[in-house]
Order: C-alpha cells, then structure tokens, then sequence
C-alpha cells in the first residue's frame, strides 16, 4: 500500500489565456470541497499596486523596488475568494483592462516570479481544506511540480478567442483576438504553456462544454486519488 497523501492535496493547473482553467478550476473546487488558489491574481495585485505608487512597469528594477511594499492577502474560497493589497480590497480592480495590459511586463521579471511562488507554495501548505486547485501558467512545473495531479488545460486558439469575446463587451469584445494574442506572445517568453511537460495530463477543452470540461478535470483528479491510497 502507497503512503498516505500529502495533505492538502494539491492539483496544478496551466492553460493559455482563454482556455478556462480559473472558471474550471474554481468550479471544481467548489465540487470538490477543495481551496482554489488563482496566482494571476497575485501578478495583477502586483501590476495594480505599481500603478498605484507610479512605478513604471516597463522598469525591472522599479518593479523589483515594490515588492518591499507589497503586502498581499489573497483568500482560496472558490465560493468567493477576495484579493487585498494592505488593507484594500483590489478583487475588482485587478480585472481592469489598464491592469490586464501591464501584468506581462510585471509577471517576466525573475525577482517578482520568485517572491510570489514562495508566497503561493505558503498558500498552498496552510490550506485547512482537504485540498486545493492552483492554476495559472507555470503551476505543473515550477510552483508546484511535485503535485499529485498536474493538468494542462487547453482549447483551440479559434475556441479560445470566442471564450475570450463572450466575457468581454463593446469594443474589448472586437479586439478580444489581438487582446489574446498579444498575451500569448508576452506570457510565452517567460513559461512554455503550450506544452504539457512529462507527467502532465492534458485536458483539451476545444470540443466540451463548461460542465463536461469541469467533470474531466475531476475524473483525472479522482482517478489520481484513487491511485494514490491503493
């Protein structure tokens, strides 16, 4: 008989820009009883709080210079998880689109990579939960490459964009192409997400629906549970 699980149990989740894996992952962890980290969040809490001190994003060094500052809490209940930086409440704000344009240049710095997976992994081991959905884009290798389930979740570029377009509005929705594909290119030259690495699962959402994508994820996490008290 193997040894008991790692407690909390942790799934790692990676996806491109549009592939659904914060709605999913949220989603299952609510199904499952699980916490759900979202790190993106942490990254767009970053960019958020470099405006607010009227640090220029484009300047390493500068950005570097917030982390001494940068107190972020970020909560892991799927049913309504809340992200502050000190004492504001920047849930909201960090879905800005003037936040979505900046946060690459903030996420390729390697001093802000490294602060925030020391931040994550803390999440990440004081969870009470039984476990904990993490997703973002270097989850299944770097965050968190010893997780029991590591999941790459993926659609279509063309499925992707549509994703994309449906959760925005107006003008947001016709540039939702550009809007990906810029994110893309930015977000490639720091993690491959592209490529599930050797051991994760890839889960390609191109031809499901939202529920049918939410029930493969948990197949693949049950399966490994299953496995894993044998």
């Amino acid at each position: 008989m193997n040894a008991s699980p790692v407690h909390p149990f942790v799934v790692a989740v990676d996806g491109p820009a549009g592939s659904g894996k914060s709605s999913v992952s949220q989603a299952v962890a609510r199904r499952l009883g699980f916490g759900f980290l979202d790190t993106g969040a942490a990254y767009r809490a970053l960019a958020w709080h470099a405006a607010a001190s009227g640090v220029e994003t484009d300047d390493a060094a500068s950005v570097i210079s917030c982390l001494s500052s940068f107190a972020v809490r970020i909560g892991t209940d799927p049913a309504g998880y809340a992200v502050h930086v000190d004492d504001v409440d920047v849930t909201t704000a960090i879905r800005d689109p003037g936040i979505s344009a900046v946060v690459s240049r903030v996420a390729r710095v390697p001093e802000v990579r490294t602060h925030l997976i020391e931040l994550f992994r803390g999440i990440m081991a004081a969870e009470q939960t039984p476990g904990i959905v993490v997703e973002g884009r270097d989850i299944t290798t770097v965050v968190a490459p010893d997780a029991p389930v590591r999941i790459l979740l993926t659609a279509s570029e063309e499925v992707r964009i549509a994703r994309r377009s449906a959760e925005l509005v107006g003008d947001q929705a016709l540039a939702a192409g550009e809007q990906l594909h810029r994110r893309d290119a930015a977000d490639s030259k720091v993690v491959d997400f592209m490529t599930a690495a050797e051991g994760v699962i890839t889960v390609d959402s191109t031809e499901l629906d939202f529920d049918q994508t939410v029930d493969a994820v948990i197949g693949v996490i049950e399966s490994a549970r299953a496995a894993a008290v044998e």
